[in-house]
């Protein structure tokens, strides 16, 4: 009997599980679509505080109590509903390195480096990138580094920047202006460039002084 009840609590949780991301999946057509994804809330708490703070955002229209729990599910869950969805947690005092903005309001945009003991945010890609390359002007021991991450653009999960495809040059600006926009796979970077233009896709080894100097005209 007791295994019984067991089998069915495995199959109501599967259940459950996809249902979340189809959701997921609305949430992020209508996020993309009809939110200011620059401010939209980070990813915090349960489904029904994200809507509360969804909604005291104003990044989107007025929407339904539906539409709402699909954004909600997609910001906490990402696109394919996984809950592993790591995302770059950012202290409001940080200020990035290069431009000082004030990193933690640009949550579409941050990246993340780490160089021994110091963590570094940028607002950008191409922020990041110039502390990275540019060693005249920013001195430091590159061998210290031991992680650089970057801000998947759909879902805002944080992934390795050496692993990321980058679209160059796109009509979609940051803060800083023209960016490299960061995606964890070739095919979310072509659907991008398909909406959105960009020159080409780079991967990380592709950018160069060059590659920078070209964003900023």
């Amino acid at each position: 009997m007791i295994g019984r009840f067991v089998a069915i609590a495995l199959v109501l949780t599967l259940l459950l599980s996809a249902d979340d991301t189809k959701l997921s999946k609305k949430g992020q057509k209508i996020a993309e679509s009809l939110c200011d994804g620059s401010t939209l809330p980070k990813k915090a708490g349960t489904v029904e505080q994200m809507m509360i703070d969804i909604k005291a955002s104003h990044s989107c229209p007025s929407l339904s109590k539906s539409k709402l729990k699909s954004i909600a599910l997609y910001l906490l869950n990402g696109a394919n509903g996984s809950t592993n969805n790591r995302r770059i947690s950012v202290p409001e005092s940080a200020k990035c390195p290069v431009c000082g903005m004030f990193v933690h309001k640009y949550p579409k945009w941050t990246t993340h480096m780490k160089i021994g003991d110091k963590d570094l945010y940028f607002d950008g890609v191409k922020d990041m990138m110039k502390y990275y390359i540019f060693d005249g002007d920013f001195v430091y021991d590159r061998k210290d580094i031991s992680q650089m991450l970057v801000s998947d653009y759909y879902t805002l999960e944080a992934i390795d920047a050496r692993d990321a495809y980058f679209v160059y040059d796109s009509d979609m600006f940051g803060p800083m202006g023209r960016e490299l926009i960061p995606f964890k796979s070739s095919g979310e970077a072509e659907r991008f460039m398909g909406d959105h233009g960009g020159k080409r896709v780079l991967r990380f080894k592709d950018i160069d002084d060059n590659t920078i100097m070209g964003l900023d005209g």
